[in-house]
């Protein structure tokens, strides 16, 4: 069930579409002119450049930034940082693959707007084989699959990140000081389970997710933007200070552990199930691609700062999140707390795609008077089951590289090239760029198996961590 049904039948989502229901959606498609301008629906509520970047910046910026310094341990202090220089190219390019065929079919079609799933349908029927012609609804369904599995995947990470940092914080706090460099070992007082904590934060989050407007959105995504901001610059403050030698780290490590980088890399860089419908709600979409390329290339960059830095600091004792590694004192306490302000408010923004695929499916199929009702319950059950699949795998940095793994390298690296190839495989393609996306896909498939099976085999490992923290580092 797509977000463009809504668009077209009995029940409208106005808080996603930003229209009135004064207003009819289907005016919008009049609109459209074939010169490349968009109109969107309701034109006067669509979010600005600015507000745009801000969302782009809040839907890449997550755990998965303060899971790679990890990754780049998994990969090497010189692979690592090459292989994310390349992935972040290979993503960003496959976005704007997505961007190009959404525009393409809006120009041949006469439409406003077509979403992932649309855009993979059609080019499915563009296909020169039959059988995917004849086919052509799978390519909807197995990109809403995998966009459901993916931005949900990222909000159980988000409760493990929530729970093991304020765990932590609380278990450490009759030890904090207000001497962040001293070399004391700290023994954490244990509190309760982590997995008591995620339940402690399941019926705020579910009070969060009943917002349905991203208009609304864009203040929490900007609240947390500048909470995770600050908490950047002060990791960044510590990470660079007294570097060790970095002789000691390895340049390339074990290929066996290579596939856990892949996850997490991939995790961190997948943003695409939000492009289409951030590029929908511009004023101007024209200017979009603009702000998708200088967007990205920031997240890059710190992407690969943060990793390589964060790797040299804390080496082999790095844990699958940064924050679990500051000192224990309570200026780097703020920090991790803060920045879990920021992720908190980021599983509202996260949540947004999978409800707006999942919720209407239901809500089309009762009366009219209990369309909110379904939709809150819908909403309720989809976090409570969030919260469930964390409680099962609390392990961070495996749940960032499965779901990474799983769905993320299917949506941002294996479909995208074959959507290029069917779209205009008809109208002539280069062999230069057939082999291109070809080869992409092959890599994003690759990934997906190999990195799939080493996270489920790492999971199936005993962990034994002991509690104990230094009070510049934590150890595992």
């Amino acid at each position: 069930m797509s977000t463009q049904r809504l668009r077209n039948e009995d029940y409208h989502d106005y808080s996603s579409t930003d229209v009135s229901p004064d207003e009819s959606p289907s005016e919008g498609l009049n609109n459209f002119s074939s010169s490349g301008s968009y109109q969107r629906f309701g034109e006067s509520n669509s979010t600005t450049w600015f507000q745009t970047l801000i969302h782009l910046l809040k839907s890449n910026i997550g755990t998965g930034l303060l899971g790679l310094p990890l990754a780049v341990k998994n990969a090497g202090i010189l692979m690592g940082p090459l292989s994310l220089l390349v992935m972040g190219i290979v993503a960003v390019h496959c976005m704007g693959i997505l961007v190009k065929c959404a525009h393409h079919f809006c120009h041949r079609l006469n439409k406003s707007f077509v979403d992932y799933g649309d855009t993979v349908m059609y080019g499915l029927e563009s296909s020169p084989s039959s059988w995917l012609r004849n086919h052509a609804h799978w390519g909807r369904h197995i990109v809403d699959f995998f966009l459901i599995v993916t931005q949900l995947g990222f909000c159980c990470v988000y409760f493990v990140f929530l729970a093991e940092n304020f765990k932590q914080v609380i278990e450490a706090a009759n030890a904090t000081t207000n001497d962040c460099h001293s070399n004391e070992t700290v023994i954490l007082t244990p509190t309760m389970d982590s997995r008591l904590y995620m339940l402690t934060f399941l019926p705020f989050l579910v009070l969060l997710v009943f917002i349905r407007n991203l208009r609304v959105l864009s203040v929490f995504s900007l609240l947390a933007n500048v909470s995770m901001l600050v908490s950047l610059v002060m990791i960044y403050q510590f990470i660079v200070q007294r570097i060790p030698d970095p002789s000691r780290l390895p340049l390339v490590a074990s290929w066996k552990t290579y596939p856990l980088f892949f996850g997490t890399a991939i995790f961190a860089f997948e943003g695409i199930g939000m492009v289409l419908p951030l590029e929908n709600k511009m004023k101007d979409p024209r200017k979009f691609p603009l702000i998708l390329y200088v967007g990205m290339a920031i997240i890059t960059a710190l992407y690969i700062s943060l990793g390589s830095l964060g790797y040299l600091q804390f080496g082999a004792n790095i844990q699958g999140s940064i924050t679990l590694n500051l000192p224990n004192c309570w200026l780097y306490q703020s920090v991790k707390l803060l920045y879990s302000f920021g992720i908190f408010f980021t599983y509202a923004l996260q949540f947004y795609v999978p409800a707006e695929i999942i919720v209407p499916f239901f809500v089309s199929r009762v009366p009219e008077h209990c369309e909110l009702v379904v939709d809150l319950f819908v909403r309720t059950m989809l976090v409570c089951l969030t919260c469930i699949l964390a409680i099962l795998i609390p392990r961070l940095d495996l749940v960032i590289s499965l779901v990474g793994s799983v769905s993320s390298s299917a949506l941002a690296l294996i479909i995208p090239p074959l959507l290029e190839i069917t779209t205009y495989y008809s109208e002539g393609m280069s062999p230069l760029t057939i082999t291109k996306d070809a080869l992409i896909s092959i890599l994003g498939f690759v990934g997906f198996v190999v990195g799939t099976y080493e996270a489920l085999y790492e999971l199936m490992q005993p962990s034994d961590t002991p509690i104990f923290i230094n009070s510049t580092s934590a150890f595992l």
